[in-house]
């Protein structure tokens, strides 16, 4: 079996596309389909159904991906292990992330680790929490960081760093600088959406403090952190939302900052892993450098 087959396979698994794995393998589309059907004929079976422009996995691509990239994995090491052997530290490194992690701790983190191994690209892949604990329960990633724990049994969790969630109004919205949870609950909140970290940890203190998420005055859901914070600053509602991500606008007063009475603001910022894969040394090395000690 060929290893150039399997990363292509793995490749158009992880795209649902043969034109996008033809630009990341940087090969032919042609040679791309060529690949997967000599695959497909050594293993006597269909591994993508072509309906239309989407190219949908069968049953058994689902079923080999995860041997298919345990393989690719263990022959990369084989790479990995000449290059620590040569003391050089090279190569591709993609990271899953949620939009915090994305925007503010991640690029600090890839920016020093760079300055020890310049040899090293860094590629940050940005989703919610649920989209990238569930591309690396799929293979897709081999590592993320996110700010929720979506419940995943495929998949392993460390905590990086501290966090704490914040209280955000306009400078003109008229509220008192301390309130209780409930009455903050009662006011037009901005929200991020369903799969989005911040949201799933305000919606866990509020079942703690016994209130229903579902009563929230929701009056519009953004898919990005800025944009949260844009319709905030407008006076269209208040919202929560990682002290990291609003320290400028506290600091200028384009927003300010609402107590809330009583309420553990806290929470945690992980790492997350598949719990069977085993991690390329670029991805152990960095794993270790992001958890000293605990990798």
């Amino acid at each position: 079996m060929d290893i150039h087959h399997l990363r292509v396979f793995a490749s158009v698994y992880r795209h649902r596309s043969f034109s996008k794995a033809s630009e990341e393998l940087h090969l032919a589309q042609p040679t791309v389909s060529d690949h997967i059907k000599a695959l497909e004929e050594e293993l006597n079976c269909r591994l993508f159904d072509r309906l239309s422009r989407k190219i949908i996995p069968t049953r058994e691509a689902g079923v080999l991906i995860g041997r298919v990239s345990e393989v690719i994995d263990k022959f990369e090491g084989i790479q990995d292990f000449l290059g620590d052997f040569r003391k050089e530290l090279a190569g591709h490194l993609v990271v899953g992330a949620s939009t915090i992690p994305a925007t503010y701790i991640l690029p600090g983190l890839a920016a020093s680790y760079r300055k020890k191994h310049p040899g090293v690209f860094f590629e940050v892949v940005v989703s919610d929490s649920r989209g990238i604990t569930e591309k690396v329960a799929e293979h897709d990633l081999l590592m993320g960081v996110v700010g929720a724990e979506p419940d995943n049994a495929q998949v392993h969790y460390t905590t990086l760093l501290d966090d704490e969630l914040v209280a955000i109004a306009a400078p003109s919205f008229n509220i008192k600088r301390s309130i209780g949870i409930r009455e903050f609950a009662g006011l037009p909140m901005v929200m991020r959406e369903q799969g989005s970290g911040t949201r799933r940890e305000f919606e866990k203190i509020l079942v703690k403090e016994g209130i229903d998420p579902q009563q929230l005055s929701v009056v519009g859901l953004f898919g990005s952190t800025a944009a949260v914070k844009q319709a905030v600053k407008e006076g269209m509602g208040l919202s929560i939302i990682s002290r990291r991500a609003v320290r400028d606008e506290l600091k200028c007063r384009m927003l300010k900052e609402i107590m809330i009475k009583d309420a553990g603001m806290k929470r945690k910022f992980l790492v997350v892993t598949h719990k069977k894969r085993t991690l390329p040394h670029i991805y152990k090395d960095f794993l270790e450098y992001l958890l000293p000690g605990r990798a």
